[in-house]
């Protein structure tokens, strides 16, 4: 019994003391760097929420040896070594519940030429306000044709965890594929959601009460089915654009492609009637991107009105493409009676020379986020792209300048609480669009944008997928991919006229 205690007690202190060994300690002699360290992503001088998942970095320096400390300001901290920086979930989510509100600093040594340097360290900001748990997006190749591979994806924002909403290979038949697009959720909800698919098994697949339907929106009356949706914040409605689109290449531009809205229209259409009305349908407009505000009272929109020249629409579209400048305008709704009053010019961005696309309110109804470029109504495509706030509040209109880049900054949205914005941009490489997060305060400040987190620190540099159309959830979308397969794949109900 005495051996078999004493090998026990072998065992435990063998362990113990491997344990120790194994654990780094940051070395005492060493010599100050007065430089800042690279690191990629760049996390560096951020606000965070107190919920997001681990920001894993990789140290770009040339080292014998890296180590790390992270060290929270009420607690916490921890060792590691690089120079890949993979931090525990665990100990991470401990790190932010005992440093809301508060900041972590982050020293980096490195061992080079057998002595040790620290460079000067950074720090991160926690801020109390919490993140929405899910982010959803399309992941599509970069090319301006191809949709054999495409998919819907939600990402839980407080881990790794990544799962599809619906791939289109589910219903691929030897050449015949299927274009998705345009999710879009009630409110941050996933009960009441859509999403567009075409060409093979052709559809809006609309999620209402938590049960998909396959509807087609096109009737005699309209240029085309549902394209760009809004999801009423509470009643069981949806504003669509209505689209004709084509893509017109250039051989000298350094931006290949260009889509031209050939013609746009409003729609409304409510869900629980099966009923489609116009909203607006002015023939010399192009009318598109609609947004609700939070209360359900006002739509607003994208409209740039184009006037043929010649005669023939499509050729002088094609010519004058530079001369599209788009207008944000604003028109009241309502409610009981589901009509809408006289369209309002809210942004003249045609004044400035300036096209002004996809509005998106605020929670609290104070400001309007919305890209601006040159000219055009896919921004995705044009260099020259950024954010733009307005504030209702003393009606000024600015650029955002602290997440603005020198390449395409486009889609955007909101959190539910109205603190954190994601937005799509190529900042990267100029070609591939990714999601990046920014914290927004209560004064109208954005804080420095940052990648979305992922386990490896080198994954967006071998990721050849663009992000797409990137939304903000409270909860995953429940409808499993094979289910909506199966709904896409039955009969559609047509949606009539009111």
């Amino acid at each position: 019994m005495m051996s078999t205690f004493l090998y026990r007690l072998w065992t435990v202190l063998f362990v113990a003391a491997l344990m120790l060994s194994c654990t780094q300690t940051l070395p005492n002699d060493y010599a100050e760097l007065n430089e800042e360290v690279t690191i990629s992503p760049d996390y560096r001088n951020l606000i965070i929420p107190c919920n997001i998942a681990p920001l894993n970095f990789k140290v770009e320096v040339s080292a014998e040896k890296i180590l790390v400390g992270i060290q929270g300001d009420q607690g916490g901290s921890f060792v590691l070594k690089g120079p890949k920086v993979l931090i525990p979930e665990k100990k991470w989510r401990s790190l932010l519940e005992a440093n809301k509100s508060g900041k972590y600093s982050v020293e980096v040594y490195a061992r080079q030429n057998g002595e040790w340097n620290r460079y000067q360290p950074f720090t991160n900001s926690i801020a109390a306000d919490s993140i929405d748990e899910y982010l959803s997006y399309r992941l599509i190749e970069p090319s301006y044709v191809l949709y054999e591979n495409l998919c819907i994806r939600q990402r839980h924002l407080g881990s790794f965890w990544e799962k599809d909403i619906y791939n289109n290979n589910l219903v691929s038949e030897k050449e015949d594929f299927q274009c998705i697009n345009c999710h879009s959720y009630q409110n941050y909800q996933t009960d009441n959601m859509q999403f567009h698919a075409r060409a093979h098994h052709a559809g809006t697949l609309i999620v209402c009460d938590g049960v998909p339907r396959k509807v087609n929106l096109k009737t005699e009356q309209l240029i085309s089915g549902g394209v760009y949706p809004a999801w009423h914040p509470f009643e069981k409605l949806i504003a669509y654009s209505v689209n004709n689109t084509n893509q017109l290449f250039h051989s000298k531009d350094i931006q290949k492609v260009e889509v031209l809205d050939r013609n746009s229209d409003l729609i409304l259409y409510d869900i629980e009637r099966n009923q489609v009305s116009i909203i607006q349908n002015d023939s010399i407009a192009l009318e598109t991107f609609p947004a609700w505000s939070p209360d359900g009272k006002t739509l607003y929109y994208s409209s740039a009105r184009f006037e043929s020249r010649t005669g023939d629409r499509e050729s002088d579209l094609a010519t004058y493409y530079q001369e599209i400048k788009y207008n944000i305008f604003s028109v009241p709704f309502d409610i009981e009676q589901r009509t809408f009053g006289e369209p309002r010019l809210l942004i003249d961005a045609e004044s400035i020379g300036m096209s002004a696309l996809l509005p998106r309110i605020s929670p609290d109804g104070r400001y309007l986020l919305f890209s601006m470029a040159e000219y055009g109504t896919f921004h995705i495509w044009h260099k020259n792209s950024d954010l733009y706030l307005l504030d209702f509040q003393n009606n000024t209109i600015r650029s955002l300048e602290e997440v603005n880049s020198k390449d395409t900054e486009s889609y955007h949205s909101w959190s539910s609480n109205g603190r954190w914005m994601v937005f799509s941009t190529r900042r990267d490489d100029g070609s591939y669009t990714r999601p990046y997060i920014a914290y927004f305060d209560e004064q109208g400040r954005a804080g420095k944008p940052f990648i979305l987190p992922q386990k490896d620190p080198d994954f967006h540099l071998g990721f050849l997928k663009s992000y797409n159309i990137p939304e903000f959830m409270k909860e995953p979308v429940r409808v499993s991919p094979r289910k909506f397969a199966r709904t896409l794949k039955g009969d559609a109900i047509q949606a009539v006229m009111r």
